[in-house]
């Protein structure tokens, strides 16, 4: 079990280092939306890069973004029945939850979403707006935005099993397994 441990431990590594670059970015939009709105009510001058770099900013945070939150436990949850469960229980169903349904789920869509990415890649697909930015780059954090909230449910299903065996323990605030 220690090397699953460490496979998680080093995914959950990569995604709290993706969501401090998230967090980043949340400013950096911010920033970028008063500076363009300044600069297009005291100049009259606008631009759709601009714009469309907030957009990318902001897909990006919502696309990384989400393994980063499930790995703190953040994410959004019905808790009417997990409550009512012991501690083996919302273990149990944390397991069965995303190893049947979150990671097959992202799997798909990471599959179905690379063509999308690939032809916007192979003819250099560009805004049909003038100044506008590439569009292939923001495509490509489709899938692997996907492929990270896979990762990071993989780690999350690493962290419940060595739980259930008795062998580390789940901090139920960051979902970090103690020893």
């Amino acid at each position: 079990m220690r090397p699953l441990l460490a496979l998680s431990t080093a995914i959950d590594v990569i995604n709290e280092k993706i969501g401090y670059v998230c967090n980043f970015l949340v400013l950096a939009a911010c920033v970028v939306s008063a500076v363009n709105a300044m600069v297009r009510y005291a100049f009259g001058y606008s631009s759709n890069g601009w714009l469309e770099l907030q957009w990318y900013m902001f897909a990006i945070l919502v696309m990384f973004g989400a393994s980063y939150t499930f790995k703190r436990n953040e994410h959004v949850r019905v808790e009417i029945f997990y409550l009512f469960l012991s501690e083996r229980g919302q273990l149990w169903l944390d397991l069965i939850g995303t190893l049947f349904f979150l990671i097959p789920s992202c799997l798909l869509l990471a599959y179905l979403s690379w063509p999308f990415f690939m032809q916007a890649y192979a003819v250099g697909e560009v805004s049909g707006n003038a100044g506008g930015l590439i569009r292939w780059p923001i495509k490509f954090v489709i899938p692997s935005g996907f492929v990270m909230l896979a990762l990071q449910g993989v780690s999350e299903v690493i962290k419940r099993i060595a739980a259930l065996r008795g062998e580390v323990t789940i901090d139920a605030k960051y979902e970090r397994p103690t020893q």
